[in-house]
């Protein structure tokens, strides 16, 4: 990729982080105001430790985009109150995927159904990002997932893929989504320079049920961290040039995956920014 392309992708960064007790600090101390920051929900904790640091990060000046699973909204009143409470607090970016609760908390069991609720209350928020799976859902056949793309497309103003370690993979799917008149701008989910010990430490720490189904289901992420020469972001990107840089991909950005090795990200971004002049 040209370092201008990938100059770019760096400047259109999305930090995702995990509301944990350091979490605020880490951003405050590590990440400039004008990244935006994407805050996780637990299926364990529920949606107010991501509310909650939403406030926050929105209070100190940053752009927050909180994940709101549908799978954990109780019923209709839990989302009016959910909406006016990011309303408040000056959000107008919202993150919709299905999420993994199991069973659900109340009666969506899907992101479309939750989608189609904030259409009906007038779509209060002037974005809102839905997930992609470049590479396999573990539950669900790639079919679904992008048919389900289409479905939801009339909802969303972007699409957040999911993590990918194969760029061939990644440059197939964007292809086949493009080919299903899927046009929504599109952010790439990449990982940040994770290393595997801090990884499976952050995996154990966030609960013993979310942590089995974490490592149950992203077994081969750490597998990719611990092959020879570890995992190197910049690799990845390069070697995903042709997909990511083609106008018809419509690639708004990079989503960085932190897994809260905040620090560590910012790093990397400042200099392989410093690299590319």
């Amino acid at each position: 990729m040209g370092a201008k392309a990938l100059r770019t992708l760096l400047d259109r960064v999305r930090y995702e982080v995990l509301p944990a007790k350091a979490t605020e600090e880490k951003v405050l101390a590590h990440v400039p105001r004008d990244v935006v920051v994407t805050v996780t929900a637990s299926p364990v904790k529920g949606l107010e430790p991501t509310l909650g640091l939403t406030e926050r990060l929105t209070a100190h000046g940053y752009r927050v985009v909180p994940h709101v699973p549908a799978r954990l909204l109780r019923d209709d009143t839990h989302l009016k109150d959910t909406v006016e409470r990011l309303l408040a607090a000056g959000v107008d970016d919202v993150f919709v995927p299905a999420g993994d609760a199991d069973p659900p908390a109340g009666p969506y069991d899907g992101a479309l159904p939750a989608l189609r609720r904030l259409s009906e209350l007038g779509s209060p928020f002037a974005r809102l990002g839905i997930t992609g799976y470049p590479e396999s859902h573990p539950l669900i056949h790639d079919d679904i997932t992008i048919q389900a793309m289409w479905d939801k497309r009339a909802h969303a103003t972007y699409i957040v893929s999911n993590l990918c370690f194969d760029p061939r993979a990644l440059g197939d799917w964007i292809a086949r989504i493009r080919r299903r008149d899927v046009t929504l701008p599109l952010y790439v989910g990449v990982a940040g320079p994770v290393q595997r010990a801090k990884l499976l430490s952050m995996a154990t720490k966030i609960g013993v049920g979310e942590s089995t189904r974490f490592l149950t289901r992203h077994a081969s992420w750490f597998v990719r961290f611990a092959a020879p020469g570890g995992y190197v972001p910049e690799r990845l990107l390069e070697r995903s040039a042709d997909a990511l840089a083609a106008p018809s991909a419509g690639v708004a950005g990079l989503h960085v995956f932190t897994f809260n090795q905040v620090a560590e990200t910012e790093r990397w971004r400042r200099a392989l920014l410093d690299r590319l002049g």
